[in-house]
């Protein structure tokens, strides 16, 4: 099916791109730049100035860089003025800190939500491409896993990102917000936080650790390269009939962490020891056992397909982790929530 092609996203349009500071958000930003696209970037504010990841990026002076935070309403105003399109990434992300601190994950993520499509209501944005997680699902009931699949709040992360969803879809369906859904499967590759399961796997190994520590080795996940997560994003932003919609990007391929782990063994030609760690174990409610996309539904509205092989994505990621000026970013003897 021939992909319909949007208006409101095309090259020379202005984007905006929340959570440009973190790992997808700053790859985001490098793709849309390269494509032609005029770039807003907002990185969290702090007293530093830091722009976390935007930071070295070779576009970055081809880069409005905005600072500020998605929890005030009047700074969200703000920032959408003149857009054209709003990719909303900023979020937090790691699911053991929301075992720790839940309400700072409803004030970001559901109620920054809800101040970003206001804002970008009140500002007549053409179209918001809103970024929701598989962890929404659960551990599958089924495979692959459409967008049909039930919703399940493992975690108070998923449960954040289960409101937030609902938050964006009713600004579509009782405003007429021109918004998209994006659920990514998992997604990995260079720039990643040590929090997820690939950076801590390659990371003690490039620093030469004998152990490897990791959690539950037995659970499967959809891994997806960050660039490939990208061009799904732009694909259902560049898509008049996504809007509305719920849709998943992936691949349709599941592998176990344990697998995953002496895949990044073999790939780096180590003999270190994989082990469990019983602090890295999430409570085993929590724990989402089997996640496989079922990727028919992008496909069929854009065109979309993955580009890069998990292998091919592994390796370029251990090349980028490999870099010493990259590694030494990283607290390998630090267990990151």
């Amino acid at each position: 099916m021939e992909p319909r092609q949007s208006s409101a996203c095309a090259p020379a349009a202005q984007c905006l791109v929340t959570g440009a500071d973190g790992f997808i958000g700053s790859h985001l930003v490098e793709l849309l730049v390269a494509r032609g696209y005029r770039v807003r970037a907002l990185a969290q504010y702090n007293s530093f100035n830091h722009w976390g990841w935007l930071e070295g990026l070779p576009c970055l002076r081809e880069v409005e860089v905005l600072t500020g935070d998605i929890r005030d309403p009047h700074f969200c105003r703000h920032m959408v003025k003149g857009v054209d399109v709003v990719f909303h990434l900023a979020a937090l992300i790691a699911i053991p800190y929301s075992y720790t601190a839940p309400d700072s994950y409803v004030d970001t993520n559901v109620r920054g939500t809800l101040n970003v499509c206001q804002a970008a209501l009140d500002a007549g944005v053409r179209r918001v491409i809103h970024t929701s997680t598989s962890e929404v699902y659960g551990t599958a009931r089924y495979v692959p896993m459409d967008e049909a699949h039930p919703l399940q709040p493992q975690s108070p992360y998923s449960a954040s990102k289960i409101g937030a969803d609902a938050i964006a879809q009713s600004f579509h369906s009782s405003f007429g917000l021109p918004l998209t859904v994006a659920r990514p499967f998992n997604t990995y590759g260079p720039r990643q936080s040590a929090r997820a399961v690939i950076p801590t796997i390659i990371s003690q190994m490039a620093s030469g650790k004998r152990r490897i520590e990791l959690g539950d080795l037995t659970p499967t996940r959809d891994f997806n390269y960050v660039e490939d997560t990208c061009r799904g994003l732009i694909a259902l932003a560049e898509c008049d009939a996504a809007v509305g919609e719920v849709v998943n990007i992936g691949s349709n391929a599941e592998i176990s962490i344990g697998d995953v782990a002496h895949l990044i063994r073999e790939l780096m030609g180590s003999d270190a020891e994989v082990v469990q760690d019983a602090q890295r174990l999430r409570p085993a409610r929590s724990e989402v056992l089997r996640l496989r996309c079922d990727n028919r539904k992008i496909e069929r509205l854009t065109g979309f397909r993955p580009q890069v092989p998990l292998r091919e994505g592994l390796a370029r990621t251990i090349a980028w982790f490999a870099d010493p000026d990259n590694l030494r970013r990283y607290k390998v003897d630090i267990y990151n929530v």
